[in-house]
């Protein structure tokens, strides 16, 4: 009897700790999902996740998804949303003038801007926080003599619609509001304009 005893409580103690375990790896891995580290940063969107790659990988039309829209503020202060910029394909660029790899591909995006800025539509969204504030982007801007249109995330509310990971991360959007294609990473104007062809 004793040794029956003896049995079921080593059983009854393998089980509390098997579900303990599986309660603690649960939790890990839900944490690890949630909140990446800078070296996992991914950028996730409703047709799931290929920011990281940095390649071009033109999308199937077939599989394309409603890009979320959100709500910016431009120079003078008005709310802007992306949804408003449709009828034109749009390019969402998502920077901050702290960041190195954004400050190399902007000159780019001015150049392609000047260029296109009738055909497609750039939103410049500057993840404005207490590090980047709306007037240390003017100043960048003025400084660098850039002419793109520039809007501000004062509220978060791009970066929340876009979970945004890492920047710069550029989002290519069809004229009905499909995405199309992503790129995390800076690009050179070569990259940039194929990721444009995919927008004719």
């Amino acid at each position: 009897m004793k040794k029956n005893t003896g049995i079921i409580i080593a059983l009854a103690i393998v089980i509390v700790a098997v579900i303990a375990g599986a309660a603690v790896g649960y939790r890990l891995l839900s944490n690890k999902a949630e909140n990446p580290s800078p070296t996992e940063a991914t950028v996730l969107f409703e047709q799931g996740d290929n920011a990281d790659s940095g390649e071009t990988t033109a999308a199937d039309t077939a599989d394309r998804k409603t890009a979320a829209s959100f709500t910016v503020y431009d120079d003078n202060g008005n709310e802007v949303e992306l949804s408003d910029r449709l009828g034109k394909p749009v390019v969402v660029n998502f920077w901050a003038s702290w960041c190195p790899p954004c400050r190399s591909e902007l000159p780019y995006f001015d150049k392609l801007y000047q260029e296109l800025g009738d055909e497609v539509n750039f939103m410049m969204v500057n993840l404005t926080d207490e590090t980047e504030t709306v007037d240390t982007c003017r100043e960048f801007i003025a400084e660098n003599g850039y002419t793109f249109p520039v809007y501000y995330d004062a509220d978060g509310n791009a970066a929340y619609a876009y979970s945004i990971r890492s920047i710069p991360l550029t989002v290519f959007i069809d004229a009905d509001g499909n995405l199309v294609d992503e790129h995390l990473g800076a690009m050179d104007e070569a990259t940039l304009r194929a990721y444009l062809e995919q927008l004719k």
